[in-house]
């Protein structure tokens, strides 16, 4: 039986704008490493399977995103996830201040898809779309001292 979410991996086509956008959004680098051989072909069902990763953390210590830069096999290209398609839908982070977080993805060029909504009186949110086209929630909560 699982007794934690571990980590959540993502691979994306620049390794280095990744992790700059989510360490500039306050998520810390835990360690780096490059991975081959038999295991992580067995593991993840790849022959040859060679990745750079980067595993970063949340500040709570709690949440952490694995980043993989795909060395061989080549990796696939294709249409960026809208948020209503089947499988991995987004990363969601609280933010202490929206418009700062909005600011500092805008710097990575990285803009809400369609604007800042309020969820009641309890959140003011949005989705941006990051680096490698991955969807990024950004909510901050309201009424929070």
């Amino acid at each position: 039986m699982a007794t934690r979410l571990d980590n959540v991996a993502i691979a994306v086509r620049d390794l280095e704008a990744a992790v700059a956008f989510f360490t500039d959004l306050g998520l810390t680098v835990l360690g780096r490493d490059t991975v081959s051989g038999e295991w992580a072909d067995t593991a993840v069902g790849l022959d040859g399977n060679h990745v750079r990763l980067a595993m970063l953390q949340t500040p709570d210590g709690h949440g952490r995103l694995e980043l993989l830069e795909y060395l061989h096999p080549p990796a696939i290209e294709t249409e960026p996830t809208r948020p209503n398609e089947i499988g991995m839908h987004r990363v969601a982070l609280a933010v202490d201040h929206l418009d700062a977080a909005l600011e500092v993805a805008a710097r990575h060029g990285c803009h809400p898809l369609r604007g800042v909504a309020r969820y009641e009186d309890a959140y003011r949110l949005t989705y941006v779309r990051g680096p490698s086209g991955i969807i990024v929630m950004l909510a901050e909560e309201l009424g929070r001292p």
